[in-house]
């Protein structure tokens, strides 16, 4: 049998594709507008996805002189799409560095139980200075000692969530009592980063835990998702790799003994959806030249961790020297340029490929021809599913919403309605036991 995919849409503002905002149809202030946002829930969950996510961090990103800033605190924008929707998961990402367990933990469930189970946590442990000040610090944590930190701070948030017992809750009227206080148990927690007394104020959440998901790319990165994440996003944009990737991150898996059956990996995917190839490729034509020269080659060294200020732009991205300054230690950069060797790709082309989408998985041409390429990729073990990222909304969601959804529901390889209401359901995650 085709095994069924599993579906998630990266919601951002005007679009993936940095030039997005600049497109005549798009709306430039959208990215604080929750009616915006509304709208793409809601486009999301017709289309029967699995879940929708919003990225944060705790810091202000990229070049915001040519691009929309300003975005809304995912928790409390997640809330509102919890109102106008009923079955698509609500994924929110949040820093185990920058937060603390008992905070976190609380708004975590609060979103569970007002979106009647459907909360997700990304899981992120922040890698930036610029971050560390905004929190009275002079420096961000080393990889370790940041994961180890995040390992913790899991461990804490569990704990919480199960600190109340299912059915601790009774609410019986006759009696006079509205919970059992035997099936509510303190938590005790004395570690390395954090110390904590006390128990959840909220019952224990509809999924038991919210999903948690993870993106972590480095050997730390990995070792962790492989031993707390449910859903794991990648940027495999090449199936051999994306092949290799799911392999080893499963034999990580196991080796934490846990089942690879239960933990989905889903590479991001920004497709420019055409009716024709032609019309596909003059709309990304359209993106690239909008995108300014400068803040492309800004882009692709910022990824990169070295200048590129002085290579002729429509020369070849110099590989060899990335190499040899240490990019293969970052993995979506060592990705690019291991594309940017077998396709010959120049500077710009190479800094359009991260003005797109960060350098993740692309794609250019018709619905069949998407549908064709997310089969592949499915059947022949490169992941579960994709995270799919728009390069501008809310037209490139809804073609995919229209068209390309439909034929992947024809082949039989995604569902044609919500067979449940929880997020775990639509992912075929079992509810974790309580600890």
């Amino acid at each position: 049998m085709t095994r069924q995919l599993h579906l998630n849409a990266f919601l951002m503002g005007t679009g993936h594709h940095e030039a997005s905002w600049r497109l005549p149809e798009s709306d430039p202030v959208a990215t604080t507008s929750v009616a915006h946002f509304q709208r793409l829930a809601q486009i999301a969950e017709r289309g029967t996805f699995d879940s929708l996510f919003l990225a944060d961090g705790p810091v202000m990103f990229g070049n915001v002189a040519q691009r929309p800033s300003g975005v809304i605190e995912p928790l409390t924008l997640l809330t509102a799409l919890a109102l106008v929707t009923e079955h698509v998961g609500l994924i929110a990402t949040a820093s185990t560095s920058y937060n603390s367990p008992y905070n976190l933990a609380r708004r975590f469930s609060a979103l569970d139980h007002v979106s009647n189970g459907r909360a997700g946590w990304n899981i992120v442990t922040t890698a930036n200075d610029d971050a560390a000040y905004n929190f009275g610090k002079k420096f961000h944590l080393e990889k370790n000692l940041r994961y180890e930190r995040a390992r913790e701070f899991v461990d804490v948030a569990i704990a919480l969530w199960d600190s109340w017992e299912d059915g601790a809750l009774i609410a019986d009227r006759a009696s006079g009592h509205y919970v059992d206080p035997a099936r509510i148990h303190r938590v005790e927690h004395k570690g390395q980063f954090f110390s904590v007394s006390g128990h959840s104020r909220l019952p224990r959440p509809i999924q038991g835990r919210p999903v948690l998901v993870q993106a972590g790319t480095s050997a730390p990165g990995q070792a962790f998702a492989a031993s707390v994440g449910e859903l794991i996003f990648t940027a495999e944009g090449n199936l051999d790799n994306a092949r290799r990737y799911r392999a080893g991150l499963h034999d990580l898996v196991r080796k934490c003994g846990r089942d690879p059956g239960e933990v989905l990996i889903m590479p991001g995917l920004s497709p420019v959806i055409g009716a024709t190839e032609l019309d596909a490729k003059r709309k990304d034509e359209e993106l690239n030249d909008l995108v300014l020269p400068a803040v492309g080659v800004w882009m692709l060294s910022d990824l990169m961790k070295v200048p590129l200020y002085d290579y002729p732009i429509d020369g070849p991205l110099p590989v060899a020297d990335l190499r040899r300054q240490g990019v293969a230690n970052y993995s979506r950069a060592a990705n690019l340029v291991d594309r940017a060797e077998r396709e010959g790709l120049t500077v710009r082309q190479a800094a359009n490929a991260v003005a797109r989408a960060r350098s993740h998985g692309s794609f250019v041409g018709t619905p069949e021809q998407l549908a064709d390429r997310i089969q592949t990729w499915v059947d022949g073990d490169g992941c579960d599913g994709f995270n799919i990222m728009p390069p501008y909304f809310p037209e490139q969601l809804e073609i995919f919403v229209d068209e390309v959804i439909p034929i992947l529901q024809r082949r039989g390889v995604f569902r044609t309605d919500y067979a449940g209401e929880t997020l775990r359901e639509h992912l075929g995650l079992p509810l974790p036991a309580r600890r």
